[in-house]
């Protein structure tokens, strides 16, 4: 990934270990890696280097200039949809939380190449271009699992532990170069150099080794958790299409497994694992396929591209592809403020899915593409321009999807929406209260309670909000300032002033206290 585009603590912590995907050249000789089946326990020393408790931590700040970041995929749905992959995976992986008991998170970000990476502490990204060139739910569950498994064996952690050892090489030999200039400066220059390259080396082979053992626990999660082993298999191939443009470099200067030695590593275990009954995919998978697409790139070309790529789409005899493209004309339309060609185009994609007999035989989870279908509904209803009655049409198409579909916080935060729209503000008010009180940890919801507040007229219960929802994403002066501006709102009552200055005395702790781990940080 493009280090321009992302924190500088990103790239200095993740890339190391993290870029799970990118590869060297595929042409050298394969050659059979250890067998490390049974994988290692870690033992004190990653624990001792990166805690469990400030290895979640260090992840939660990068996490937090992350979503501040323009490329990152902030869309409940896809979010949403990676999400419920991911815990499926994690689930079928016991002692996949670790010690630590990770809570993991899994989000996507705008970029062009085709990769992943693994955060400290649980949080999992793909890239937008990943999940489009993803041709099946297995060889998505390929990649996520790689990741769950560089988190799962604390890689990040054991990298710290490793460059500490490192940075003794550098030194020794800075030191044997001050004794040989005396006689030789070019003696002494090979040595110092000779150092760094034992130091670099090293972690290089460690990179290494992280990326065959995540390999291997990623192939055990997908054979857990019900998905085609081969998908590994087949993902790779295509990277090693996609990378043959790459500039080559020898197999000693990869920080990663060449590409056809992982491949021949896998098929073998593909062979030895028990045969399994087929994984059929999901339609959410194409959905989600679909609004990738459309995300990714929103240039009046790449609108084009995508359009064309869609209803080339269409022509596929397979009907959940029918309906994926549908579905993506239709969010593109919507994208580009076509409200009338997006509801005919979803109209389209429901008419799609209904049974045609003699022609798709196979059943259907009733379920499966329906909270996705009915969340675009809303949204087309809850378009700017969307005439008074089709917005209160879009509150009781909400309340039906949020009945039908209690769990998904996609659509949940849909209703608050569309309450707040059609002008509900009380219902919204009681409906995000309730919701914060099971979700305490989603900004979100914060920030529609501080702007149903604000249509309210309640000034200091939505500066409160907002201090939450700052709090949560990390920005804890922002959050004091929210705090403050309650605090002199007109309408602010003598409990709020009580809440604001326990709060602010909680927040402010809570800043003393990261300033003194970012001190005792390795």
């Amino acid at each position: 990934m493009p280090p321009r585009r992302w924190p500088r603590a990103l790239t200095a912590v993740c890339l190391s270990v993290s870029a799970a995907l990118a590869l060297a050249s595929p042409t050298e000789v394969y050659r059979k890696p250890p067998d490390n089946t049974n994988l290692p326990t870690l033992g004190e020393p990653a624990r001792e280097d990166l805690s469990p408790i400030v290895e979640r931590k260090l992840g939660e700040e990068i996490m937090n200039d992350i979503r501040r970041d323009r490329d990152f995929l902030d869309d409940d749905p896809l979010l949403e949809y990676l999400n419920n992959l991911g815990t499926t995976l994690v689930a079928a992986a016991p002692g996949a939380r670790g010690e630590a008991n990770f809570d993991y998170s899994f989000f996507a970000v705008r970029d062009p190449m085709i990769n992943a990476f693994a955060l400290p502490g649980g949080f999992i990204a793909v890239h937008s271009a990943l999940l489009i060139a993803a041709q099946n739910e297995s060889e998505l569950a390929s990649v996520l699992s790689h990741e769950i498994g560089h988190v799962q064996q604390r890689h990040i952690a054991r990298m710290l532990g490793k460059q500490r050892e490192d940075m003794l090489l550098p030194l020794a030999a800075l030191i044997l170069a001050a004794l040989a200039a005396k006689s030789s400066p070019d003696a002494a220059m090979g040595i110092a150099l000779g150092g760094q390259g034992l130091a670099i080396q090293r972690q290089l082979n460690f990179s290494r080794d992280a990326e065959r053992e995540a390999d291997r626990v990623g192939f055990q999660i997908m054979n857990s958790a019900g998905f085609d082993t081969s998908g590994m298999v087949a993902f790779f191939k295509r990277l090693q299409t996609a990378t043959r443009n790459y500039s080559e470099m020898p197999a000693w200067l990869s920080s990663h497994p060449l590409t056809a030695e992982r491949i021949v590593d896998i098929q073998s275990r593909v062979r030895e694992a028990p045969h399994q009954r087929p994984h059929a995919d999901s339609l959410d998978f194409y959905l989600v396929r679909s609004r990738a697409r459309v995300l990714q790139d929103e240039t009046v070309k790449a609108r084009e591209d995508t359009q064309a790529a869609f209803l080339a789409q269409m022509e596929q005899p397979s009907r959940q592809q029918q309906v994926a493209a549908q579905y993506g004309l239709a969010f593109l339309a919507l994208r580009g403020g076509d409200l009338a060609g997006a509801q005919s185009w979803l109209d389209k994609a429901r008419a799609a899915l209904k049974p045609r007999p003699g022609v798709f035989s196979a059943e259907r989870d009733s379920n499966d593409g329906a909270a996705m279908l009915a969340g675009l509904q809303i949204e087309i209803k809850l378009a700017p321009g969307q005439p008074d009655a089709v917005v209160q049409q879009a509150v009781r198409d909400a309340a039906q999807a949020h009945q039908q579909f209690p769990l998904s916080r996609a659509i949940a935060r849909q209703y608050a929406e569309a309450m707040i729209a059609a002008g509900k503000l009380d219902d919204a008010a009681r409906f995000l209260r309730d919701q914060i009180s099971q979700y305490r940890a989603e900004p979100k919801l914060y920030d529609q309670l501080a702007k149903t507040y604000a249509k309210q007229g309640k000034i200091a219960l939505q500066h409160m909000a907002l201090a939450e929802s700052y709090a949560l994403s990390g920005a804890l002066p922002a959050a004091v300032d929210q705090l403050d501006i309650a605090r002199k709102a007109g309408d602010v009552s003598f409990y709020d002033q009580a809440v604001i200055d326990a709060r602010e005395r909680e927040i402010k702790a809570k800043q003393k206290d990261e300033k003194e781990e970012k001190k005792d940080r390795p």
